[in-house]
């Protein structure tokens, strides 16, 4: 310890050396610092710790807006697709309701009139038979029964074309079977 470090000049007066003290002291302490930090196992694990949470919250964030750009864009696939379903299904339903409606006018025209005449007979009392009904109806029935049968007869008075398509192609489709049968 007397003999001075090889690598370092001899101090040439006093302050010279209190200078190099205060330097070895400053350099020794760091060193003595680094050690420390090296040693400590737990500071070195929160670090560590800090940094891994650090990185999985900036992972989580770039999954989350991936998976919500990726979200946007499967509903705006499915609104187009839903769009596109809606005017196929629209354009099939319509050439759907041409074809019944024309069916129902070619089976009318064939019907012989005798057919036609029971069919207008069977309609009238149809109508007086379900007239009778339907009073028998409104004397007897609760009233919240009654108010959704009203319901379901605006319903059938509202689509009144389609009902009586649907019937011809009914009754054609009867008659049809009953000729076969």
């Amino acid at each position: 310890m007397t003999q001075p470090p090889h690598d370092e000049p001899t101090a040439a007066n006093p302050e010279e050396l209190r200078e190099q003290v205060e330097q070895t002291r400053a350099e020794l302490g760091q060193t003595v610092e680094a050690l420390a930090a090296k040693a400590d196992v737990k500071a070195r694990t929160q670090e560590k710790a800090a940094e891994v949470k650090e990185q999985a919250a900036a992972k989580a964030s770039d999954v989350k807006e991936q998976a919500t750009a990726k979200a946007v864009e499967v509903k705006e696939q499915a609104a187009a697709k839903a769009a596109e379903l809606k005017e196929q299904t629209a354009l099939k339903a319509g050439e759907l309701k041409a074809k019944a409606a024309e069916l129902a006018h070619q089976a009318q025209d064939k019907l012989p009139d005798p057919v036609k005449e029971k069919a207008a007979l069977a309609a009238e009392q149809a109508r007086t038979k379900a007239g009778h009904a339907g009073q028998l109806w409104q004397d007897k029935a609760p009233e919240p029964v009654r108010q959704k049968t009203a319901q379901g007869a605006q319903l059938a008075r509202d689509n009144r074309k389609a009902l009586l398509v649907v019937t011809g192609v009914a009754v054609v489709a009867w008659l049809a079977f009953r000729r076969k049968g």
